[in-house]
């Protein structure tokens, strides 16, 4: 089945790209593949880097009701807050059914909703937006830019941000991340990155005080057509949040699983 397929993809990228950004953070993090389920926890005050995520493909209520009790105990033994993420289309139909009643049970609550997405649609056009001009990162000072606007767009404090990004190496070397400027001022970003034979899109965000000018699209294709440039790959996988969900179609994405995230309730 294709649409199942594609959101396995989808899991298993997420599972190959938070290993690097998780270990690129903190060589000692906590990154275990267990039955069901695959930890991904640097740690650290950026939440996006504290991830637990549900592996089983057609997990049943039962499973399911299992899997998310062990996933809130790993959460509670950790310092940082972070989420679990749930691909809702790796459970059968009683499991998706069954999802919040459970969640709640295990001491979870539903923190907000994300798509799991991919196309074939390398490369891209070079973009181009009349109000912005393109950098890549290749800075602390420009990865601090990065992790800022990240900060600013979800809603985290700015140190969360950098204690996230600030010091890697890979962020200025490995991945493909570029900020928009405009008038000299970072004011949106996107990167993208090798993974297993695809670009994986990361951290796409925009200043709420610019939003709703398409930046963010005009930065992501820039992410992309630069990470198509270097590698040749033509297939690309992202997880897009409610506001980014409408964008990414319009570059060539579709969705193939819905997420929920789901954060501790105590």
């Amino acid at each position: 089945m294709r649409d199942l397929a594609d959101a396995i993809e989808s899991v298993e990228q997420l599972a190959t790209v938070w290993r690097t950004m998780v270990l690129d953070r903190d060589p000692q993090a906590d990154v275990r593949d267990l039955p069901g389920i695959a930890v991904r926890w640097a740690d650290c005050r950026f939440a996006f880097w504290n991830c637990v995520t549900l592996t089983d493909v057609g997990a049943d209520a039962g499973v399911l009701k299992q899997r998310l009790t062990e996933a809130a105990e790993i959460m509670r033994s950790k310092s940082h807050p972070g989420f679990l993420w749930v691909f809702e289309a790796l459970l059968d139909d009683q499991a998706q059914t069954a999802l919040g009643a459970a969640a709640e049970q295990a001491g979870l609550r539903y923190a907000f909703p994300g798509t799991g997405m991919a196309g074939d649609l390398l490369p891209v056009p070079e973009p181009v937006h009349p109000e912005l001009t393109f950098v890549r990162v290749d800075s602390d000072a420009l990865l601090r830019a990065y992790a800022d606007i990240n900060s600013r767009a979800y809603g985290f404090p700015l140190e969360d941000g950098r204690d996230g990004l600030a010091g890697s190496s890979l962020w200025k070397s490995g991945v493909f991340a570029y900020l928009g400027l405009r008038d000299g001022v970072p004011v949106t970003c996107a990167a993208s990155v090798e993974a297993d034979g695809r670009l994986f899109v990361v951290l796409v965000a925009t200043d709420p005080a610019w939003e709703r000018r398409g930046y963010g699209e005009a930065v992501t294709r820039k992410a992309l057509y630069e990470g198509a440039r270097a590698t040749g790959l033509s297939r690309a996988t992202l997880h897009a949040t409610a506001a980014g969900a409408p964008v990414y179609p319009r570059i060539g994405f579709r969705p193939n699983s819905p997420i929920g995230f789901y954060a501790l309730a105590d």
